[in-house]
């Protein structure tokens, strides 16, 4: 089992995962605030020659869902780019939010416009790594803060190889129960590709996506850890960077 952590110092990122003793990292290749594209990595040869696995997450206001062509555009841009960048770091896969549209009646053209990035993309050979789309824990009209939701997305996108990641903060915030989460949504993807193993500052259902430590957080720890367990994926850590080597020790403890 592979777990690692959300790297924080992004100019030396086999160094961090080497100080946690991580199998995985996970990155940012632009600022995720920006729309930049992404220049080539100034350790990319470092990154290429260590035996830590790298995931690569995109930048934060991608959101290929939306109807608004002067957001969905440049997502897909943006999408194809991280994509590109990921696979220059030899990473497994990028991790894409689910996105949001205005109201509960653009929610079937946000899944339209999901679909239509992969055959655009296709026509040009596809993506350079798998895009994991990632549950979310809020927002109005979200594409991937319910179950039945995302059931809906991956009609229109699991035949094109997409992948998914599982974020457990997410889940429990946006109103998912995680007992038995991994069989459900594998019951939904037929897969989880990555997982993000985080508690939750709020309370179940509270939507709010603030991530926090197994020892602070609202999420009972053994249930994070079956979580991890189960659901035979590699697993990154999200939690508050002071304590994220406690929450490390605690899986290697009870998982192994």
């Amino acid at each position: 089992m592979r777990i690692g952590a959300h790297v924080r110092l992004d100019s030396d990122p086999i160094g961090f995962g080497e100080k946690l003793g991580a199998e995985v990292i996970q990155l940012f290749v632009v600022d995720p605030q920006s729309w930049d594209k992404p220049a080539p990595h100034p350790r990319t040869e470092e990154i290429l020659a260590s035996p830590i696995d790298v995931v690569v997450h995109s930048s934060y206001q991608i959101n290929v869902a939306s109807l608004n062509n002067r957001l969905r555009m440049p997502s897909r841009n943006a999408v194809a780019q991280q994509a590109k960048a990921a696979a220059d770091l030899g990473a497994f896969g990028l991790v894409v939010h689910g996105g949001h549209v205005r109201s509960d009646a653009e929610i079937e053209d946000g899944i339209v416009n999901w679909r239509k990035l992969f055959e655009r993309q296709q026509d040009k050979g596809g993506f350079a790594v798998p895009i994991l789309i990632e549950n979310t824990a809020g927002g109005n009209h979200a594409m991937a803060r319910h179950f039945d939701s995302i059931g809906r997305l991956w009609d229109a996108v699991g035949d094109f190889g997409a992948g998914f990641c599982l974020d457990t903060c997410h889940a429990w915030a946006g109103g998912e129960e995680l007992v038995g989460v991994v069989e459900r949504i594998k019951a939904i993807t037929g897969r989880i590709d990555l997982v993000h193993l985080n508690s939750s500052r709020d309370e179940f259902n509270s939507g709010a996506d603030r991530h926090a430590n197994f020892a602070d957080g609202t999420i009972d720890p053994q249930l994070l850890a079956e979580v991890c367990r189960t659901a035979d994926a590699p697993v990154i850590l999200e939690t508050p960077a002071e304590g994220v080597a406690e929450d490390l020790a605690y899986l290697r403890e009870h998982v192994g």
